[in-house]
This record gives C-alpha cells, structure tokens and sequence, in this order.
C-alpha cells in the first residue's frame, strides 16, 4: 500500500491555467457565437455571423458618422440633483458613477462636424449615463442643437439611445419633450433638415418626442423602439403581442418609420439624405 502514501506534485492555481487577456473574444447576443473582439470591432461592431448590431457609445457614433474629427461643444453641462432623489442609492451617486463610466457628464454628446462633406450638427445619447435617460442637461444640449442648426443655417442629426425621461427629475425631465419639439418646430419653420436614428434602445419619453420627428426617421436593425414595454402593454390590454412587435422592422412595416439601415451602410445613407433634402 506504499501508493497510498504517495506524496503528488500540488496542481497549480486556477488563474494559471488560461493563459486568454480577458476581453479577447466577445458573445453575440443573438446568435450565440464566440466571436474575436477585433473581428467585431473591424465590422463597425456588427456580428460577422448573424448581423446583430452591438452598441455603441456615443462618442464612437460620432467617429462613424463624421467624414473625419468632430468639435465637441457643451461639454461642461452637468446635471444637478434638483429633488434631493434617492431610491437605492442617491441621484448625486448615480451622476458621479455615470461620469465615471462614460467620461461624459450627461447622458448625451453634442458636436459640429462633416458628414459627405456638409458642415452638421449632431447630437449622439450615451446609454451607459443611466440608460441614456433625458433629463433637464440632456434637453438643453439637444435644444441648443436644434438651436445652433437654425442658427447657422446647418442640418441636424440626432442619435436616440434611451429608456426614457429620467425619473430622478421628476417633471422637470418631461418638460424637455415640449421643450424640445418647440425647437425642432422652428428648425422646420426655418426649411432645415433634422435626420432623426433610432438605435436600440429608443423608449419613452424620447420616443414620444424629438426621436420620431424627423424629416426621415431612420433605425438600426433589431431596434427596440417605442413608449412603453411590451411588458407593460400586454398587462394593460390583456393580450398577446405579435411576434417582432416593437423591433424596427414592425414599425417599418407599419410606417413608423422611413428606413431601416444596416450600420455597415448608414454614413451613406445619412450622406444621400442629407443631399435629397439640401438640394
């Protein structure tokens, strides 16, 4: 029985046993795949195998629509804490760690740059600030959007990210609906075009307002787009949604929207809206 006291070699840690950087294949949400990180990013991060769309943070929306570098303006807004709100932890904390994750101050960027060569004023939602949500910062940089556009005589692009008004605000945050449309009303008045893309997510109060009224409302494929969730709607109306139902493609269908675009074609077809409406 001499094998029963022999001594065996310790195995090594776990952590040494994958020799893989964290971060260097990604999941595909839809399809399931395990997918080189690299391969996704070089195709505008579109999944190579089913076409699902990741997101994007704002400021790499800007990147992929500018023909080249875009100018950054308001970025010093910051939101305050006008309530005193606090639900599991206070409103001032989620403000801080929004920053902290995003490097922006507010749920949403605004720049001026090239797009097909046409000087453009842009705005792009940042979903990681607290889901993108709008509040009384994120009104006032797409008002002042709106603003400089029919100002300077630009076109405007604005990029919906967002699960709604933001509830840590109260009604100051659903005054920014009003608020916003009022603008957008003067920058039709002025005959300047506003192109309004939806991207997934694009609900509530964002929804009900400046993100579906634009001269062309174009979106994503696959993007969840409307007011309330579809949880909420079958609770209320006692039945059963269609398949697909909120997706870009239903609403396409049901003329909710102009077009539904492929990320891989999008800087072209906002170029070749720009130039149908301009010309």
């Amino acid at each position: 029985m001499a094998w029963f006291r022999k001594e065996h070699a310790p195995l090594p840690p776990r952590e040494q046993e994958s020799r893989v950087p964290e971060g260097l294949y990604v999941k595909c949400s839809n399809c399931k795949e395990i997918i080189y990180r690299k391969e996704v990013v070089q195709n505008l991060s579109v999944c190579p195998k089913c076409s699902f769309h990741f997101r994007l943070t704002a400021r790499e929306r800007l990147h992929l629509i500018c023909d080249q570098a875009f100018e950054e303006f308001d970025a010093g807004l910051a939101s305050t804490d006008p309530l005193g709100f606090r639900d599991t932890k206070p409103y001032a904390g989620r403000l801080k760690d929004g920053a902290e994750k995003t490097g922006s101050r507010d749920a949403v960027v605004t720049a001026v740059g090239a797009v097909g060569g046409r000087p453009t004023v842009l705005a792009s939602m940042e979903y990681g600030f607290i889901g993108g949500s709008m509040g009384v910062v994120v009104g006032e940089k797409v008002t002042r959007c709106i603003e400089r556009a029919e100002r300077e005589r630009l076109p405007l692009v604005v990029v919906s990210c967002s699960g709604g008004a933001r509830m840590m605000e109260g009604t100051l945050s659903l005054m920014q609906m009003a608020k916003i449309s009022a603008a957008l009303a003067r920058l039709h008045a002025a005959r300047l075009p506003f192109l309004s893309l939806l991207t997934d997510p694009t609900t509530g109060g964002v929804t009900a307002s400046y993100a579906m009224l634009g001269d062309f409302n174009l979106a994503e494929p696959g993007a969840l787009i409307g007011f309330a969730g579809p949880r909420v709607i079958e609770q209320t109306i006692r039945q059963k949604l269609p398949p697909g139902f909120q997706r870009s493609e239903f609403l396409l269908e049901h003329g909710m929207l102009d077009m539904v675009v492929d990320r891989r074609e999008l800087k072209k077809t906002l170029e070749r809206c720009l130039h149908y409406l301009l010309a």
